[in-house]
């Protein structure tokens, strides 16, 4: 059974810095594409980030969020910077069983609890 551990969410200021994580276990996560997720309050989840044979970002995160990963960890890490409020929102790290990632929520297979970013104007 895969598991998803996020962890490093909390309160900061906008134009802040957080860095969550996701620590994975029971699959090979060396070739499993790994990405992050968030869904603010009456939202829709929305594409964060995503790594593995290729990396991509949302165009409201690019040049501000950068996702990058430890093998030898298992853990995925998303580097947050220059938070704005509208970055607030429960974030999700997902696994998808391919090397290939994608932007499509539905094409992840697991799924961490969250954490909580809330960015205070």
């Amino acid at each position: 059974q895969v598991q998803l551990v996020e962890s490093g969410g909390g309160l900061v200021q906008a134009g802040g810095s957080l860095r969550l994580s996701c620590a994975a276990s029971g699959r090979t996560f060396s070739t499993s594409a790994m990405g992050w997720f968030r869904q603010a309050p009456g939202k829709e989840r929305e594409f964060v980030a995503a790594t593995g044979g290729g990396t991509y970002y949302a165009d409201s995160v690019k040049g501000r969020f950068t996702i990058s990963r430890d093998n030898a960890k298992n853990t995925v890490y998303l580097y947050m910077h220059s938070l704005k409020p509208e970055d607030t929102a429960v974030y999700y790290c997902a696994s998808r069983g391919s090397w290939r990632p994608t932007v499509e929520g539905g094409t992840y297979d697991y799924w961490g609890q969250g954490t909580q970013v809330t960015v205070s104007s």
